[in-house]
C-alpha cells in the first residue's frame, strides 16, 4: 500500500510560507482531534461512574443501556425493532 507520501510531486518539501502554513494547518488539526479524543475519554469515564452509581442504588445497568440505545432511534425504527422481536419471540414460542 503506497503512502500518501510517496508522492513527491502531490508533496511540497520546499521550505516556502506555503508548506509553512500547510504544516501548521496540518499541526493544529492534529492537535484538535487530540484534544477531542481527550475529552471523549473524559466522557466516556463520566458515563461509566453515572452506570456504576445507579448500579449501586439498585438498577440494572444492561436494562438502562437499552433504553439509552432505544431512545436514540427514530420513533418508527423502534416500532420496526418490536414488531420484528414480536414476530421471533412468537415464532419461538416464547410470547
Amino acid at each position: 500500500m503506497a503512502s500518501i507520501l510517496d508522492d513527491e510531486d502531490d508533496y511540497d518539501r520546499g521550505g516556502g510560507d506555503n508548506a509553512e502554513a500547510t504544516d501548521d494547518r496540518l499541526r493544529l488539526l492534529i492537535e484538535r482531534v487530540e484534544r477531542l479524543e481527550e475529552e471523549r475519554k473524559g466522557i466516556q469515564d463520566d458515563i461509566k461512574d453515572v452506570y456504576g452509581e445507579a448500579k449501586a442504588v439498585g438498577y440494572d445497568v444492561k436494562i438502562m443501556r437499552q433504553i439509552v440505545r432505544l431512545r436514540k432511534m427514530k420513533p418508527d425504527d423502534r416500532k420496526e425493532q418490536q414488531m420484528l422481536l414480536d414476530t421471533y419471540m412468537a415464532a419461538m414460542g416464547l410470547a
